[in-house]
């Protein structure tokens, strides 16, 4: 079958409500203002899938959201950057999902309606979806209840008809971890937690303990760390990469999966690790420089500009 794209993301969809410039941390039963607001697209997934198709790489999705003006501005958004949308399932029974931001500088207090996402199934990602594309990624399993209990035999059938494959966990609310690595991670080529869920994944409190735990049963994974960069483990070597210093943050919403989309571009282009890593934390760095996870990302023209202006980098 013919690859019409080098990427599915498999993913869970919803908007971002974000207030900025908050006086203080809002008290029950008290009233705090923000001084700015935004709606924008959200969820990891499709800030991923947004900002890597800016980037050059054909992308289609998968994913479910309701009849509403919510899933309506999902729609509009990803594919005005491009990504194909025809994969996207809408249903009149569950409402769109939201997420309500509270942004602090570099840091962010949530909370998220799931909505539809949570009943994206394993039946809704068919053998014929899988074959359109090269790659699958996926993020975010914790917030999808109706894929998260089959995410090892999607990964297992995704790898048996000759797709490379990625994982970001992000955090899970419950904090519970119920994700059985040492069944996963056999048919994930790159697992790309932070370094927070990687020691809540692993039981783990060292970083460096962690990484060792994962070499058992794992390809390569990448562990985000923030102002500290990013570290990269190919089964053989471990590589670091600092982060791009941006001195003034405008917020890090959708860092981390701007980093996947930057990371995961070069990857399918079969560049070195190290060229994998750095593109990843430039595209990461560059999505603080403006509001929400995908402000820094209109064009591949605004992404070169501020690569160029704020970092001094070229490509």
């Amino acid at each position: 079958m013919e690859k019409h794209f080098d990427v599915l993301v498999v993913g869970e969809l919803n908007v971002d409500l974000i207030l900025n410039t908050i006086d203080k941390f809002p008290e029950i039963g008290k009233e705090v203002l923000a001084r700015h607001m935004t709606l924008t697209l959200g969820s990891s997934s499709a800030i991923f899938a947004s900002n890597l198709s800016t980037l050059g790489t054909k992308v289609t999705y998968a994913g479910k959201i309701g009849l509403d003006n919510f899933g309506d501005h999902i729609i509009s958004s990803l594919q005005a950057k491009g990504v194909d949308t025809s994969n996207i399932l809408h249903t009149p029974q569950h409402n769109t999902g939201a997420t309500i931001v509270l942004n602090f500088s570099e840091d962010r207090a949530m909370v998220t309606y799931p909505g539809a996402m949570s009943h994206l199934t394993l039946e809704d990602i068919s053998t014929e979806k899988l074959l359109q594309a090269r790659h699958l990624h996926l993020s975010s399993i914790f917030l999808q209840e109706g894929i998260r209990k089959d995410v090892v035999a999607l990964f297992r059938q995704a790898k048996t008809l000759g797709l490379t494959t990625s994982i970001d966990p992000q955090w899970d609310p419950s904090e519970t971890w119920d994700l059985d690595l040492k069944a996963l991670l056999p048919h994930v080529d790159i697992f790309m937690p932070n370094t927070a869920e990687l020691k809540a994944l692993t039981g783990i409190a060292d970083l460096q303990e962690a990484l060792a735990y994962l070499r058992e049963f794992g390809h390569a994974f990448v562990v985000k760390s923030g102002s500290e960069g990013a570290y990269l483990w190919d089964g053989q070597s471990l590589y670091h990469q600092r982060a791009f210093l941006n001195t003034s943050v405008v917020d890090s919403i959708g860092a981390g999966d701007s980093f996947d989309a930057g990371f995961i571009h070069k990857f399918l282009q079969q560049r070195s690790w190290q060229e994998c890593l750095e593109f990843g934390a430039l595209t990461g760095a560059i999505n603080t420089t403006r509001h929400g996870g995908t402000g820094a990302f209109e064009d591949l023209n605004l992404v070169k500009t501020i690569a160029q202006s704020t970092f001094n980098y070229t490509f």
